[in-house]
């Protein structure tokens, strides 16, 4: 699922827009960002109150997967795409201090943020780390579950960010996933604008080429569903209904035993 965007310019663009992100969590976007957007996916406002509240006005997610990740005490949770930590600092509440989180992500202003939250708040068993989420620094069969919101639509080759989560995955282990994905194919104009794929449009993939490249990666789909989330912008509004855009949350295994 390899892109014709040129990589070099969508790194600046996405690291740009997400700089902003960190930065200027109330600024406009063609996407929402904070605690309302987060309350109404699904998240717990109980678990949000626990959370630095840097990380939860910078949150951009697409979608929520808690309920389907499933998350208990003492698990390793690796977080791909983490930005300012929201997802990843949610994940440390369920994992408890005997867990581990590790959240991955390319965007130096989100790491920075993270990191400073993380210490502020004595999340010590949270670890950012400064790198790609098709080649993280993640021990092979380390992690039980990896989780990721409104991000792997971001990555250009996004086969290797699945056979980088299957790789991270014990046997037995699980995917939990919120992302954007099209109903129809996107137009060349679309995938080749880094523009709109910083802005969560240009790199969505077709929802059955997406299936199947989790299922390449030797992962198992338990389940997938739709999430109510929209754009903001006119213009990501018009692709949306002319493409089928959408938000979806899903839940895969990597069959083994533990």
């Amino acid at each position: 699922m390899a892109s014709s965007v040129d990589p070099e310019q969508l790194t600046t663009k996405v690291q740009q827009m997400y700089q902003r992100v960190a930065q200027q969590p109330h600024g406009t976007y063609h996407f929402q960002l904070g605690r309302p957007l987060a309350v109404r996916l699904g998240y717990s406002e109980r678990v949000l109150d626990r959370i630095p509240p840097g990380a939860v006005e910078s949150f951009a997610g697409v979608g929520h997967f808690f309920d389907l990740a499933a998350l208990g005490p003492s698990e390793t949770v690796v977080d791909l795409g983490s930005g300012a930590g929201m997802d990843a600092f949610y994940a440390a509440t369920l994992v408890g201090p005997s867990g581990r989180v590790i959240g991955i992500d390319f965007t130096p202003a989100q790491v920075e943020k993270a990191r400073r939250l993380a210490a502020d708040g004595g999340f010590g068993h949270v670890e950012f780390r400064g790198e790609r989420i098709e080649n993280p620094s993640v021990d092979d069969a380390s992690a039980d579950c990896i989780i990721s919101n409104g991000v792997i639509n971001l990555a250009a080759d996004k086969q290797a960010v699945f056979d980088a989560a299957a790789r991270m995955l014990r046997p037995g282990g699980r995917m939990a996933i919120a992302d954007i994905v099209t109903e129809r194919q996107l137009s060349d104009a679309i995938v080749g604008n880094a523009e709109l794929w910083a802005s969560c449009i240009g790199g969505a993939a077709q929802e059955d080429a997406y299936q199947e490249a989790i299922e390449a990666a030797g992962l198992f789909i338990a389940q997938i569903r739709r999430n109510r989330y929209e754009f903001l912008s006119a213009q990501a509004g018009s692709a949306t209904r002319r493409y089928g855009v959408k938000s979806i949350s899903v839940l895969a295994e990597k069959r083994g035993s533990s």
